[in-house]
């Protein structure tokens, strides 16, 4: 679980960091079916995400459905429980700033 310190403003440096991000997420192990188990994608959502080619195409679609703080504090949680906490790190940083 996130601290609150690593929660404030997470959307907003999801969003700048939004393309180097395609690069570190692995979407394809875990992560879509925990956002889906939490809610924060739909089925469909879910099913236009993996109709994706590329793993970058993936990532990139299901970050553009993160649109509320609350939805990057589950997408931070849900990389936690996938093994990938460095891609946390660096968000909760702000990129290393």
């Amino acid at each position: 679980m996130l601290s609150t310190a690593e929660e404030s403003h997470t959307l907003a440096s999801l969003m700048r960091l939004k393309s180097r991000l395609s690069d570190m997420i692995e979407p394809d192990f875990g992560l879509i079916d925990e956002l889906l188990i939490r809610e924060v994608v739909t089925s469909r959502e879910m099913a236009d995400v993996r109709s994706e080619r590329t793993v970058y195409r993936r990532t990139e679609a299901l970050l553009d459905l993160i649109s509320t703080e609350d939805k990057c504090v589950d997408l931070l949680n849900a990389l936690q429980n996938t093994g990938q906490q460095h891609v946390v790190n660096f968000i909760t940083q702000n990129g290393g700033q």
